[in-house]
């Protein structure tokens, strides 16, 4: 069990916030919706923000169940419910229908992970050091970014491309997973403080604007997630975006072992 879990999700513009953050007593989950390109046709009568909330229901009901899964087989399992939720009404089988990135974590005996798509889980270590879990498949697509459109459908969810949860439900056993032991995880044994869940629009402190994943901890942990999500701002704000949008959906989750 966490002693205290702690998170903030702020939309980056008018726009409803296509993230979700949502947790209970031993749980953390993150999901970060795909924005649709303009003009494109998803298949789908619903919008992201649908898909997201349906998906993460879904995950929090079997993760409160409590029945010891592993975090994939409940994420499969869930997609397949989303799925099937709205298969009458709309062609799953369009490569642009909705879809999200999922971070997990679990705290049990030991602290279990799910990654899939660009939502990193950061583990802080006692004494300082960090264990950072991520999927950059997305970032190792092939010509580099800016992406086309028609490449990013080619390569959704397909064989040496990236996987996110959409209506595939064998994109879960895609996912990166683990598990790392609280009272050692780092290569000198160094113990668990707390573990960070993000989407990549708090990503962006480390990927674009130089911050270390220890810097990133140190403010979660010290001042709370909802900080951290000013610090991107302020950044996006003054120095801009590498690439994309000024400013993206940002969420940030922490959660504190005891002692």
């Amino acid at each position: 069990m966490f002693a205290e879990i702690t998170y903030a999700t702020r939309p980056g513009s008018g726009r409803p916030n296509e993230d979700l953050v949502i947790a209970g007593p031993s749980w953390i989950v993150v999901l970060d919706g795909a924005t649709a390109p303009p003009g494109v046709d998803s298949g789908c009568v619903h919008d992201v923000a649908w898909l997201v909330g349906r998906l993460g229901g879904a995950l929090a009901e079997r993760l409160a169940a409590g029945d010891g899964a592993p975090l994939a087989a409940l994420l499969e399992s869930a997609i397949e419910a989303t799925g099937a939720a709205h298969a009458s009404s709309c062609d799953l089988a369009n490569p642009d229908s909705p879809s999200a990135t999922v971070a997990m974590v679990r705290s049990r005996e030991r602290l279990e992970y799910l990654v899939l798509g660009d939502s990193p889980v950061v583990f802080s270590l006692v004494g300082g050091g960090t264990r950072v879990v991520c999927d950059d498949r997305l970032e190792r697509l092939p010509g580099g970014r800016p992406y086309s459109l028609e490449l990013v459908r080619r390569l959704r969810n397909a064989p040496g491309g990236f996987w996110v949860a959409g209506a595939r439900p064998e994109a879960a056993r895609e996912s990166v997973t683990g598990e790392v032991d609280p009272d050692g995880a780092g290569a000198r044994g160094s113990a668990v403080r707390g573990v960070g869940v993000f989407t990549d629009g708090v990503g962006r402190l480390a990927d674009w604007y130089g911050w270390s994943w220890a810097d990133v901890l140190e403010l979660l942990s010290g001042r709370g997630p909802g900080a951290l999500i000013a610090a991107v701002r302020e950044l996006e704000t003054a120095r801009g975006p590498v690439w994309g949008k000024t400013h993206d959906d940002a969420t940030a989750a922490w959660g504190r072992l005891g002692d």
